[in-house]
């Protein structure tokens, strides 16, 4: 497949770019022992919460909801998970519950991440196309290194994906064509969603994003344009 016209990389960020378990499951753990929990639980907490992602966008995304925020679905998400590991809501202060919410912003990128980018930006556009709200992206950024052109995604389209609009939109403020624009991600459904909407596709495995023993996203399932080990191999492929 042919490289010469692709000008940007856009990214799912949550397990493509960034291992959100670990980092979610440390902050997680020093929560559950202050609250008298086991800090083994802390995997399992981050599960939890995650579990809730995806049908709390999908109140937005049917309508059901206007758009909002991915740090206010999660401040909710994370209430809800509270009593699921015996916590009393009641008895955490809201500010604490706060800065938990914050474990988001402070996730670390994959080993590969960094270099990976740093490689692709250097002849192309890179910028996240995430769920994740602007300030948390540009928190990540700052936390974990991540040399972004840009940040797009939900926020800034109003839109989660895998509707259209989070793809389209996020093409019209690039101001190019599908064909100039691929979508990097380590999740089939994200690929595939990208792909109906005309964009280039790259899928990246990322095969500890849910721990030992994950059984979704292993292996590419799609017809996608490129197929690489890690994102320092995506960018050799395309000769940086």
């Amino acid at each position: 497949m042919t490289t010469a016209n692709v000008k940007a990389f856009v990214f799912d960020v949550f397990g493509t770019v960034v291992d959100w378990r670990s980092g979610v499951a440390r902050e997680a753990a020093a929560f559950l022992q202050r609250h008298g929990r086991s800090a083994q639980d802390a995997d399992a907490f981050a599960d939890a919460w995650r579990a809730r992602y995806q049908p709390a966008m999908q109140r937005v995304r049917s309508g059901e909801r206007p758009f909002m925020k991915l740090d206010t679905l999660h401040r909710e998400n994370l209430e809800e998970v509270l009593s699921e590991f015996g916590i009393d809501r009641a008895q955490v202060p809201a500010a604490e519950l706060d800065e938990l919410n914050l474990a988001w912003h402070r996730l670390d990128p994959w080993p590969d991440s960094v270099e990976g980018l740093t490689r692709l930006k250097s002849r192309h556009i890179i910028a996240p196309l995430s769920n994740g709200n602007v300030k948390l992206m540009i928190d990540m950024a700052k936390h974990g290194g991540l040399p972004w052109d840009a940040i797009l995604g939900a926020e800034v389209a109003q839109a989660y994906k895998p509707t259209p609009e989070a793809y389209l939109r996020t093409l019209d403020v690039l101001m190019l064509s599908r064909a100039e624009v691929c979508m990097v991600a380590a999740h089939n459904s994200d690929l595939a969603a990208a792909q109906k909407c005309g964009l280039r596709t790259a899928f990246i495995p990322r095969l500890q994003e849910h721990g030992a023993a994950q059984t979704t996203d292993l292996k590419p399932d799609g017809n996608w344009d490129w197929v690489a080990r890690d994102l320092v191999d995506l960018a050799k492929q395309h000769n940086v």
